[in-house]
């Protein structure tokens, strides 16, 4: 496999950026050890509905795209569908680990596995370039919700 680096797409300061992220991604572990110690296992907050409308807006938009650039068989739709699938499992992951028990969770459950992770794993398979449009489509169709 050729790298990025040999087909003249990364440059120095792209190969910096590169080793910056690298040292983000490691500085994120004691970040992470410092909230699983430190945050509250549960809190009072503002701007709940706000916050879940926002990301439900931010979907439905990312599939709007998605959708309209797969249809067009626009080469840009990879990168789109690679957020539109980042979107649904960060919704599916905090549906099921903000709700409570009973009837809400039943319900989180159902959302993930019917709806919100077979359409990331769609979107996946888009932004990897694996299916076109018809495979989506095939896809979609063999995951109807009831």
């Amino acid at each position: 496999m050729v790298g990025a680096g040999k087909l003249g797409l990364v440059d120095k300061s792209g190969e910096r950026v590169g080793v910056a992220l690298l040292v983000a991604a490691a500085a994120m572990v004691p970040w992470l050890f410092v909230l699983s110690v430190s945050l509250p296992h549960t809190t009072r907050v503002s701007g709940w509905s706000t916050a879940w409308v926002g990301l439900d807006v931010m979907e439905g938009l990312a599939l709007l795209g998605t959708g309209l650039l797969l249809v067009r068989r626009d080469p840009r739709v990879s990168p789109l569908a690679a957020v539109t699938a980042s979107l649904l499992l960060v919704d599916a992951w905090f549906d099921l680990t903000t709700s409570g028990s009973g009837r809400d969770l039943a319900i989180a459950v159902g959302m993930a596995l019917l709806v919100e992770l077979p359409i990331c794993a769609c979107c996946v398979l888009i932004a990897a370039g694996a299916v076109g449009i018809k495979e989506a489509t095939t896809f979609l169709n063999t995951t109807d919700v009831p």
